[in-house]
Order: C-alpha cells, then structure tokens, then sequence
C-alpha cells in the first residue's frame, strides 16, 4: 500500500498543472455565473422585448433647441460642449405611424428627443458639422431606401432603433470564452491524470519484467 501511495503522488509539475486546470474550470464557471447575472439575462430580456422591422425615411430635421456633452481634453481637463439635435423619422412595416430613428438604446437612454449624438468635441461648431454630415448621409445616401430597424416595447415603443446594444456577437462572446476557458481547465485536469496514469502503468510492466 505504501509503494502504491508512493507511485501516485504527483510531482512538482504535475501538481501545478492539477491546480492550473482546477483554477481554470473554477475561472469558467464564475464567469458564466456573473455574466449571466448581470449582462446576459437582461441582453435575451432586452430581445425578448422587442423585434425587427422595415423601415423608411420620412423626414430629416434639425431642430433649433441645442443639448449639452461633456468632452475631455486630459487627465484633469473636462468641459461641456453643445450640439444640434437631429431628427430621422421613419415609417416602420409594424405601424403606419410616424417613429423617431435612434442609434440605438443607449442613446435613446441619453437623449430620447435626438437621432444622433455626436462625439463630443469642445468646439460647437465642430459638434453641428458632425450632426450635419450625419443629416446629409440620411437624406442622400439613404433616401428612401428601406433598412432594418428595431424596437422596444418596454423602452418607448413608438421609437425605434438603427441597431441593437446586445447583438449575437455579445451573446456569443458571453458563452464562448467562459466555456472555453472552462473545457480547457478540464482538458488539462484530464490528460494530467492520464499521463500519470500512463507512467504508473509503465513503471509497473518495467518491474515486472526485472
């Protein structure tokens, strides 16, 4: 019995690599435990709230009124800037009622009255020439053109969105990475014990045939 403990003990190497991969399946079960907590489940509620749909351009305006951004120069420098607020309405295929175009929740979330928030510079000026190339690329380039917006009943579901915040690439990325990391903690916790297993059994047939 004591010769046989003495054979599966494992050496320095392995022992770190028993511990590596146990840290890694311990790593990947957490993190698919905090990202379905507190990013997944409210990204498939966020899906599961809304829909797709065909929208069309109706009409795009500036209005006069004018909203306050914060721009950042440095470490400690921070001002605030202003910019014109453009309006995209559109004609959705779920309603013939007008809907106001927003990038998407997260700038409906900041400015529900506006289309488009600029990055924010310190000069206003510069913030109106961005709002006002995003003005002509609506009106020319898109036109009448139809394209692919969304919406959400629990936000303002007479507004709708260009694109979504949580898109299947983040829901994929929420699974992928925790579960990878997962499989290989796994993948190295296994062949560790098969190589050690594999060596025990070859000591042994190299002592039986002496």
């Amino acid at each position: 019995m004591a010769r046989s403990r003495a054979i599966y003990e494992y050496t320095e190497a392995e022992d770190k690599s028993m511990r590596l991969g146990f840290l890694l399946i311990a790593a990947g079960l957490l993190s698919l435990l905090g990202l379905g907590c507190c990013w997944l489940r409210p990204a498939l509620q966020e899906r599961g709230s809304g829909g797709s749909a065909n929208c069309t351009v109706l009409a795009v305006r500036q209005l006069g009124e004018r909203f306050p951004c914060t721009f950042s120069c440095g470490a400690a420098c921070r001002g605030t800037a202003r910019y014109p607020c453009l309006q995209v309405l559109v004609r959705t295929s779920r309603s013939p009622a007008p809907a106001l175009l927003h990038e998407d929740e997260r700038q409906l979330r900041t400015n529900p009255k506006c289309s488009y928030i600029p990055p924010c510079a310190r000069d206003d000026q510069e913030n109106a020439e961005n709002v006002t190339y995003k003005q002509k690329y609506w009106k020319e380039k898109v036109g009448s053109q139809p394209f692919t917006c969304y919406f959400n009943q629990h936000l303002r579901p007479d507004d709708v969105m260009l694109k979504r915040t949580h898109d299947e690439t983040v829901l994929l990325h929420c699974f992928l990475w925790p579960l990878v990391t997962f499989l290989v903690g796994v993948l190295i916790v296994v062949l560790t014990i098969c190589a050690k297993s594999l060596a025990v059994r070859a000591e042994a047939i190299k002592k039986k045939k002496h």
